[in-house]
């Protein structure tokens, strides 16, 4: 599609001549149903479009004025950001023409421009005057009013240059922004399937695309624009998709990018009652964003307030990012009586648990401060990826501490003081281990990835086959071993100072109690030196072996050795390639070594 396409949604009382005015601008019938067209009454959306003077296009989403509409209207204008405010000159500001206000300030419009219609019949000037400040106070500024009649075209040339003006100064969308297209209509074309249609905010479609529909993954067959097949789309426009997929799309259901956005049916939000509205708020409303309608429960978390935190549970998982606002309806208020209630800015979508008594108000003071970033989310969650951060609406501006991790870093400051003090505790009561295994270090730290665990180790604590150990805390001797442990190294310590070089046997290491993980523990307080599977010495015992073996006649054989030593050759052959590790002797040929 080419660049320069807008969409605005008109809003206004119902037979204020919206229909008429857009089919003046634009010479299409925006409303399709023939009920419509014989009781001259919108009832469902409209959709027309016409090239302005400059030649941008803008593309009319053409709402119900009827307060029996009011959530057909709301699909309309969701996804919409601007609106053509229409108000008739012989009637002026009406019920509904305040209703809509209310529900275009609760949902954040603030571009706009205003049409009193009619002009022909009336006086416009005290209408016009009236409307303006009306939407002035509403947030819209100090929008551009003009008098026109759709049934006589005064004014229509004047309109055009002002929806030009109003189209240049809108914000433009990011083309790179994830796709939510939320489906106002959906239908099937023979020999083409499903087709959906919608308003695109941002980002980009196009043909071949895979996107998600309540999880379910779709295909882009074709794609069209204002009538026109196209290859790809940006934001803000008018599309229609032919849809490939299982699963039937219906209004209030929107197209996504995959993984881009977090489907949830609860959500934490802080509520601002709409002008005029009083709370406290039922228990029960209606819940819209986009197209979408929902039913859902309202939970105060707090003190009722302008402001207040409170919890919605939606009927079915809506696509939401933090910094989305849904409005909230009572459609079963009486005639009157105004049924939108509150604009629910979204704080969280993954909100907590509330189990312990208290926990909702500590939940609200926590949302006080809340706001729509990665930090904030942190402060909650602790512990997020990359992948959640984006998901939710706050790609992560900071480093991740480990493997796409991202951590409050109160919370991270925490762990690394923690960790040191779990380590010490497992020795103490594991002494015989060779260290604190890294996913029982993940357990007690409730840590989800063992990366986590790994990123936080620093000195004096080293990782080793999966085992997280203190360096530099080894000192020789029994201290620090069990003490039936101790005693039998003692007891081997003095076999061996009779006869340092015999190790001892198998059966004499049993008759002590020094199994295998005995034996480990020991060597790694450095109490024994091991030279071989089941072949242990003295500490430095390799030292005085060299310095013993240095005295020989250069080279010697491993005979040699083991009589200078008084030894076995079950222990000179792995004391001799232990001397040649450690580099205090070197191999001359196959049968003779050498002291270094």
């Amino acid at each position: 599609m080419a660049p320069g396409t807008h969409v605005v949604a008109t809003a206004g009382h119902v037979d204020h001549g919206k229909s008429t005015l857009v089919r003046a601008l634009t010479g299409m019938e925006p409303d399709r149903l023939a009920e419509e067209r014989r009781r001259g009454l919108t009832i469902e959306l409209g959709y027309a479009w016409t090239t302005l003077p400059s030649g941008e296009r803008v593309a009319f989403v053409d709402v119900p004025g009827h307060e029996r509409f009011l959530g057909t209207m709301l699909a309309g204008v969701g996804p919409v950001p601007a609106v053509m405010f229409v108000v008739a000159a012989d009637e002026g500001w009406m019920p509904q023409s305040e209703e809509h206000l209310v529900a275009l300030r609760t949902l954040g419009v603030r571009h706009g421009l205003l049409a009193v219609t009619r002009a022909d019949l009336a006086d416009p000037a005290p209408a016009l005057e009236d409307a303006r400040d009306r939407l002035a106070e509403a947030g819209l500024g100090d929008v551009e009013a003009l008098p026109v009649s759709g049934r006589t075209g005064e004014g229509l040339d004047g309109l055009r240059a002002a929806l030009d003006r109003l189209v240049a100064a809108l914000p433009a969308p990011d083309p790179r922004a994830p796709v939510r297209l939320w489906i106002d209509r959906a239908f099937s074309v023979r020999g083409s399937g499903t087709v959906v249609t919608g308003t695109l905010p941002a980002g980009r479609v196009e043909v071949g695309d895979e996107l998600e529909l309540d999880g379910e993954p779709v295909r882009v067959r074709a794609l069209e624009s204002l009538k026109e097949h196209v290859e790809s789309v940006t934001g803000v426009a008018r599309v229609a998709l032919n849809l490939r997929g299982r699963i039937a799309p219906q209004r209030g259901h929107a197209l996504v990018t995959p993984g881009a956005w977090t489907a949830t049916s609860l959500a934490d939000v802080r509520v601002t009652m709409a002008e005029g509205a009083r709370g406290p708020l039922p228990a029960r409303l209606t819940a819209h964003i986009g197209s979408a309608s929902v039913p859902c429960e309202v939970r105060p978390l707090g003190a009722e307030a302008e402001g207040a935190a409170a919890r919605l549970r939606l009927a079915r998982p809506l696509p939401l990012h933090l910094g989305d606002a849904l409005l909230l309806r009572d459609p079963g208020r009486g005639q009157g009586e105004l049924r939108v209630l509150a604009r629910a800015t979204v704080l969280d979508v993954r909100p907590p648990e509330l189990r312990r008594r208290g926990a909702a108000r500590e939940r609200a003071k926590a949302l006080a401060d809340a706001s729509a970033s990665a930090a904030s989310l942190l402060r909650t969650h602790l512990l997020l990826r990359d992948g959640e951060l984006a998901a939710m609406g706050c790609p992560p501006g900071g480093r991740p501490v480990a493997a796409g991790w991202h951590a409050d870093p109160d919370h991270w400051s925490d762990l690394s003081t923690r960790l040191p003090e779990v380590v010490r505790r497992y020795a103490a009561d594991h002494p015989l281990e060779p260290g604190m295994p890294v996913e029982a270090a993940r357990h007690e730290l409730g840590l989800p990835d063992r990366r986590l665990v790994t990123a936080l180790v620093r000195p004096p604590l080293t990782v080793a086959d999966g085992r997280i150990t203190t360096t530099g805390r080894v000192v020789a001797g029994t201290a620090g071993l069990p003490a039936p442990v101790a005693g039998a190294v003692r007891a081997l310590l003095d076999d061996l100072a009779k006869a340092p070089f015999q190790a001892p046997e198998a059966g004499r290491l049993a008759a002590l109690g020094l199994g295998p993980r005995e034996l480990a523990a020991a060597v790694r307080a450095g109490a024994l030196l091991r030279v071989a599977e089941g072949v242990v010495l003295a500490p430095g015992a390799d030292a005085r072996a060299a310095a013993l073996l240095a005295r020989l006649p250069q080279p010697f054989t491993v005979s040699q050795a083991r009589s200078a030593l008084g030894t076995s050759r079950r222990v000179a052959v792995p004391l001799l390639e232990h001397l040649d590790r450690e580099g205090l002797t070197e191999r001359v040929d196959e049968v003779h070594r050498r002291s270094t």
